[in-house]
């Protein structure tokens, strides 16, 4: 009866994925969410859903259904890093289906290798996978997995509704607040004693002993634990045999002279995964995700005044204004020093004490400071502008002798969601290529923090998801799994915020918002990159200089009213014999399926442009743009004059506009009232280039000016400005 629900539950989704959605459609979105929660009400039918998950992927790969294959495998993954106790035949079943998706083309092979590698770990040492997400989701003190975590989730409050910031911020204060460091670490102990013993672990007892230690205690028996099972898992550690004898002692040490078996038989008792450590901000200031980030990197002393932290991030600003000056080349103070680098040119001082080794050591060696090598100076450029996507870095010849590339190890990994719709990824992608900027100048966060960027699509009542969601639109074209959990939540969130207070509504958010946010997080780790896209404006003022911007998803330009009377009349005088709009030159280049560019100019009287960056289609290219210009004719017949319409069409990847009569236009970026400019008379569209690339094509173009192609070390970095939205699975090909 059990397996016959759990199986009709799973088929449910499969039809789901295929576009037959429940016939009620609230359970649109929920169908996953539901299955993992019956499982988590009775943590011994985990073992159930594994099987009938393995049969369903090997059925899948039988029957060529492969955009059955990445739902089924993350659904299966999620349940098995909860399990209390899985079988090592199951989990080997897993581990060989994982490791025939290696000869597929991505993302089937990036993420077979990453959860075949995963279970590799997890077979030898049962709870390897809960005990690092535990660890790094709450920032557990662990030496042997010293990795932190956190979600942090932005919406901008003059784009949703009040209610719907009000109910998030609720939900994430309250998801964390039944939480504690010492209630974590006794998860983590719990599930590992019983992922290795199994029914022998009586975990009735062993919460309950956990549960009347006093915090010290709970912490030296939860570095125990995780000594035990990271070194079972580390290279030359235990087998699983050994694994299971080191936590049986460790589990006798904690009960006392309770001996195993003699667990009353209550069967397998789970335990639940806290939930992640997830802040909400309201995005109010251009500055704070760069702010957060690094106050995540460096946090503060619970003794720290306000004033210290707007000290530290200025400190910070007044570096990147240094470096900054230092790239433009102007001039700095500089300290005049007297040392001439002789050890005999030293001031004489007195024989250090024999009892003062530290200082006896301290001699100047002979000898001159290295250069960073070639090797070295490409890996820390590559460290700044790491960024999934763009074109992978060449491999330098290594020399005899030389040493291995210098590993940046990144402990800490930031999950930032974006909450609304294109206008806040708007936002985004001008502070993302702030931060490049800054990591041009000088690194600092891309070498120590790993950056993954999230969006849930959320709308206030009456708006439309097609007008407003094309970026989330076109993930869950690309990615159905994203289709079905994530993009159901644009209107279902506004729904929840309306719904009056009660407690059967704080039940439904507080479970359901936040495990879907953390499902997201958890699983969503393929990314699909978007091109970011600079346009530089003119203004009709001369002596206004021109603004630099970026945009993502659209450009928009519009026929501006004149505001003096003299223009006025001129204009309608102008509209009456021409028509209406204003004249414009477009030259652009033309992109063709062969891929070659053409250039080509165009001049004609326009009433508006739309260029648009997401496609249509998954299958089209990213990089493009598509460009519609409307064109008024003049049309002369025996009735009169009159007007008509129509609609250029084209691909291209750079375009500039000019209006030779310096008549204004407007220009909306990213579908944000906000970001309007007025008065403009010329602008150009290019795809962004990655601040370090340009940073480093500056410096070589001094030594080499007539260098046509990139050379050096330029080569190695990735040119374009992409920005990485994860999904589960990217895009399905």
């Amino acid at each position: 009866e059990v397996e016959s629900d759990i199986l009709r539950r799973v088929r449910a989704l499969l039809r789901e994925l295929d576009g037959h959605h429940p016939s009620c459609h609230s359970d649109r979105g929920m169908l996953r969410w539901t299955l993992h929660k019956k499982i988590d009400q009775n943590p011994s039918t985990s073992c159930v859903l594994v099987r009938i998950l393995v049969k369903e992927l090997e059925r899948a790969e039988r029957g060529d259904l492969w955009h059955y294959i990445i739902p089924l495998l993350h659904t299966l993954m999620y349940t098995l890093i909860q399990a209390p106790c899985i079988p090592d035949e199951l989990c080997a079943r897993v581990y060989d289906f994982c490791k025939r998706l290696l000869t597929l083309p991505k993302p089937f092979c990036t993420i077979g290798l990453d959860y075949a590698s995963r279970l590799q770990v997890e077979r030898t040492a049962p709870g390897t996978l809960y005990q690092r997400m535990v660890i790094s989701e709450q920032s557990l003190p662990s030496a042997p997995f010293p990795y932190q975590e956190k979600i942090f989730i932005f919406a901008d409050p003059e784009l949703l509704p009040e209610a719907i910031c009000n109910v998030l911020v609720t939900d994430t204060e309250a998801a964390q607040v039944s939480q504690s460091p010492q209630g974590c670490m006794s998860c983590v102990v719990t599930h590992a004693l019983q992922a290795a013993l199994g029914d022998t672990c009586d975990t009735h007892g062993l919460r309950a002993r956990l549960q009347a230690l006093p915090p010290g205690e709970v912490e030296h028996w939860f570095q125990q634990v995780v000594a035990a099972v990271e070194g079972a898992g580390s290279e030359g550690g235990w087998d699983r045999g050994q694994h299971t004898a080191r936590l049986e002692r460790i589990y006798h040490g904690l009960l006392g002279s309770s001996p195993a078996g003699n667990a009353p038989q209550e069967g397998l008792q789970g335990t639940p995964l806290p939930n992640p450590s997830i802040s909400f901000h309201l995005w109010t200031e251009d500055e704070q995700l760069w702010k957060e980030l690094v106050l995540f990197l460096r946090p503060l002393s619970q003794s720290c005044e306000p004033d210290c932290l707007g000290q530290d991030l200025d400190a910070l600003e007044m570096q990147d204004m240094v470096a900054d000056c230092g790239c433009c080349g102007q001039s700095r103070f500089s300290v005049l020093s007297t040392d001439s680098g002789i050890e005999r040119d030293l001031p004489a001082q007195d024989e250090p004490c024999p009892a003062d080794p530290e200082r006896s050591r301290l001699h100047r060696k002979g000898g001159i400071k290295k250069k960073l090598s070639p090797l070295e100076s490409v890996a820390l450029l590559q460290a700044g502008s790491n960024v999934p996507g763009g074109k992978p870095p060449g491999k330098l010849p290594r020399r005899a002798g030389m040493s291995p590339e210098p590993s940046l190890q990144r402990l800490h990994t930031a999950r930032v969601v974006l909450l609304g719709d294109d206008r806040i990824l708007g936002r985004l992608a001008q502070a993302f290529h702030s931060l490049r900027k800054r990591e041009a100048r000088r690194v600092f966060l891309t070498a120590r923090l790993n950056l993954q960027l999230y969006h849930i699509p959320v709308l206030p009542d009456q708006a439309d998801p097609e007008e407003l969601c094309e970026v989330a639109g076109y993930l869950g074209r690309a990615d159905p799994w994203y289709e079905s959990n994530i993009n159901t939540l644009c209107h279902m969130i506004p729904k929840l915020a309306n719904m009056p207070s009660s407690p059967s509504r704080a039940l439904v958010t507080d479970l359901f918002l936040t495990d879907v946010i953390a499902y997201y997080a958890r699983m969503g780790t393929q990314p699909v990159c978007f091109q970011v896209h600079s346009v530089k404006v003119l203004f009709q003022d001369p002596a206004q200089d021109p603004a630099e911007d970026v945009f993502l998803t659209e450009l928009l330009t519009q026929v501006q009213d004149s505001p003096s009377h003299r223009e006025l009349s001129t204009t309608k005088k102008k509209s009456a014999l021409d028509g209406p709009g204003i004249d414009l030159t477009v030259t652009y280049r033309k992109v063709v399926l062969s891929d070659r560019q053409k250039e080509l100019a165009l001049s004609l009287r326009s009433s508006g442009l739309l260029m648009k960056a997401i496609p249509a289609e998954e299958a089209e290219d990213l990089g493009c743009l598509s460009v519609t210009i409307t064109e008024i004719i003049r049309i002369n017949n025996l009735a009169g004059r009159s007007f008509s319409a129509v609609a250029h069409r084209f691909k291209t990847r750079n375009i500039k506009i000019r209006s030779p009569e310096q008549r204004p236009f407007t220009v909306r970026l990213d579908k944000d009232s906000r970001r309007t400019y007025r008065d403009v008379i010329g602008l150009e569209v290019s795809p962004c280039l990655e601040p370090s690339y340009c940073l480093q094509k500056t410096r070589t173009m001094k030594f080499s000016p007539h260098e046509t192609e990139d050379v050096g070390l330029v080569k190695y970095l990735p040119k374009s400005l992409l920005l990485p939205i994860n999904t589960f699975a990217g895009v399905m090909q």
